[in-house]
This record gives structure tokens, C-alpha cells and sequence, in this order.
């Protein structure tokens, strides 16, 4: 990719200053949680801009990370136009400040690019090159979403090790549920230390939910020996459906649906839950140690 490298030296130039900061004392405030799926098509992508929503109501400051570099998606479905994307920032052409967009509720938004094929596979020293630049949104926000792309190709794994705290999104669909599971186990083998929550979209009743969970957690805990945690669930709305036609958030124009009720309860369980024992922060160190063992 014409420019790449140019693009890389310019935002290099913050890796001195990332090895004398990797000694600091880590400050507790900013939750860096992954929001991925095995497969396509279980919501995942809308359920990380509702959910943002939710906080942003909340009083909490939301940004969300379109990690699918290539094909841009959460501008998309909420109608945005921006001027600028990650592109820009890897091209070293823009800032991470420069290319943000607000978006519904006061949540901020990092675009991606669409139809770049470059973008699909970040070499190395892109991916320390913008974790660089995301660390120095530490202390601006409380919350970090990484909306990362469907499946396991290298990025998606990148991304999701980025985050101590993963958030995997399926459906009651057979194969939403083994591709969920391949993924689970690969991010498990990869770093062990993982704390991965399941949210169970597009269910008929809790009960289902929890069926589903239960399947996914017998064969974590039986072939992987790891327990995923169950944050909740989302029900099957046609409210959900009849936003996504009008690139608008269903939480937004529909806050006492069903669907949005659930996922207030989300929400809520997120703002209390403290877990202290994920070292949460800074990403500094531990993106550091994942492109040393990367291979992409």
C-alpha cells in the first residue's frame, strides 16, 4: 500500500515514548472490552452502537473502535458520513482526534474504512503504530468498544487480544454457536488470561438464553477447561428490524422495546461490574506482547 510506511514512521515515532511509560503505575479508567462473533449476521456490530448509546445516557464517555478495517460498518448503520477514517491515521496523513466523529447520545466513533483491501491485514508496526495512538485516549473516556469484524482472520484475532475483556455476541443458530466456539478457543490458547462474556441476541425468551449459554459454557469448560461468564440477553424485536431500516439505534427511537429493555439491563450490569483482576487500563504492555508473538 502506497503510503503505509511513510504512515507507520510518522506514528512510530511514538514507540520511545511508549517504552519509558511502560513502567508507569497503570490508572484505572478506561475498560477496554472487545465485541466479536464466530460469524456474520447475529447483530453484533448493532448491539455495540446500542449499547454505546446506553452508557453515553448513562454518563459515561463511549467511544467505539471500528476494528473492521476494511468494510466500514458503524457509520453505516447510523447514517454517517465521515470525512475521514483509520486510513487517514495509518497513511500517517490524520490523527486519531481528527478522523473521530460524534454520533447519537454523545458517543464518539472512530470510522473505518470501506472496500480498502489493504486495510484487512495490518502488518506489525501498523498495529503497535495505533495501539500507540489509542493509548493516548486513556484518559479521555470510560469506556473503549473495539467493534471488531466477524470470524478469525488475523485482525479479528489481533484486536480482540487487544482487550483483556471480550464480549463474544451469538444467536440461537446452530452455527452461530460452534463458529463461536472455535473462536473462543483460539483467543483461549492464544492468551489464556481472558475474561470472555456471552450476550445471546435475537432469543425468544430468557429461558432460551440460557440454554444456549449453557451449551456454549459445557464445551468451553469441557475441552478448554476456561468459564465464560453470562452477561444477558437480547430479545427477537421488530422494532430492531424497522431501525436498521431508518440508520437509526432501536434504543434511540424505541427506548421501551423489548430489545432496548434488555439491553438497559446490560448496560447496567456493565456500569456495576468492577473487574479488577483483568488489570484494566492502559493498553500499553499487553499490545506490546501480542504483535511480539504475532505473525501477521
Amino acid at each position: 500500500m502506497k503510503g503505509t510506511d511513510k504512515g507507520v514512521q510518522t506514528m512510530g515515532s511514538n514507540s520511545v515514548r511508549r517504552d519509558s511509560l511502560l513502567n508507569e503505575k497503570e490508572k484505572e479508567n478506561i475498560r477496554v472490552i472487545a465485541i466479536t462473533s464466530g460469524k456474520g449476521g447475529v447483530g453484533k456490530t448493532y448491539i455495540t452502537a446500542n449499547l454505546a448509546y446506553m452508557l453515553s445516557r448513562m454518563k459515561r464517555k463511549t467511544l467505539i473502535f471500528d476494528a473492521d478495517m476494511g468494510l466500514a460498518n458503524i457509520d453505516i448503520i447510523l447514517g454517517l458520513s465521515p470525512k475521514y477514517n483509520m486510513h487517514h491515521v495509518l497513511l500517517g496523513e490524520k490523527s486519531l482526534p481528527e478522523v473521530m466523529v460524534s454520533g447519537p447520545g454523545g458517543i464518539t466513533i472512530l470510522p473505518a474504512a470501506s472496500g480498502v483491501q489493504e486495510m484487512a491485514e495490518l502488518s506489525k508496526g501498523q498495529k503497535l503504530s495505533l495501539m500507540d495512538e489509542l493509548d493516548d485516549l486513556n484518559e479521555s473516556f470510560d469506556f473503549m468498544f473495539i467493534d471488531t469484524a466477524a470470524g478469525i482472520t488475523n485482525n479479528v484475532l489481533y484486536f480482540n487480544m487487544a482487550a483483556k475483556e471480550i464480549i463474544v455476541v451469538v444467536s440461537p443458530e446452530p452455527t452461530s454457536l460452534t463458529d463461536a466456539y472455535a473462536l473462543i478457543k483460539i483467543l483461549y490458547n492464544g492468551h489464556g488470561e481472558k475474561r470472555i462474556m456471552l450476550i445471546v441476541n435475537m432469543v425468544k425468551n430468557s429461558h432460551e438464553a440460557r440454554e444456549v449459554f449453557m451449551k456454549l459454557s459445557k464445551a468451553t469448560e469441557h475441552f478448554l477447561d476456561l468459564s465464560i461468564e453470562y452477561l444477558g440477553f437480547i430479545m427477537h424485536d421488530e422494532k430492531v428490524t424497522d431501525a436498521v431500516r431508518q440508520q437509526r439505534m432501536f434504543a434511540e427511537i424505541y427506548p421501551y422495546s423489548q430489545a432496548s429493555k434488555c439491553l438497559a439491563s446490560l448496560a447496567r450490569k456493565i456500569c456495576r461490574d468492577k473487574p479488577e483482576k483483568y488489570n484494566l487500563g492502559s493498553m500499553k504492555f499487553f499490545s506490546r506482547a501480542i504483535v511480539g508473538a504475532d505473525h501477521g
